[in-house]
């Protein structure tokens, strides 16, 4: 039995599943199996570039991931990632 995607914000426990990023300007990531509104745990970025997101808050930010940053997690609340603007690669969401 697959546990229930968690939607405390101090949440602790480890992430419970994880997906391929296609950025898309007009879709909303969606966990494998769960509401639509819960947004990601964290972000794996594995290419460097920038990658701009609609935070859990809704506010849109761009940020740029230097290489030396690639292939950690970075714990974000991110409810989409667009294509417009990104230009880093081999994103992960963790949920």
């Amino acid at each position: 039995m697959v546990s229930p995607i968690l939607k405390t914000t101090n949440d602790s426990t480890p992430w419970q599943s994880g997906l391929q990023v296609t950025p898309a300007d007009g879709a909303n990531l969606v966990a494998p199996g769960a509401d639509p509104l819960i947004p990601t745990r964290g972000l794996l970025i594995g290419g460097a570039g920038t990658v701009k997101v609609d935070m859990a808050d809704g506010t849109t930010v761009t940020f740029t991931i230097p290489a030396t940053a690639c292939g950690f997690a970075l714990p974000l609340a991110v409810r989409r990632v667009y294509a417009t603007g990104t230009t880093a690669t081999l994103i992960v969401a963790f949920y």
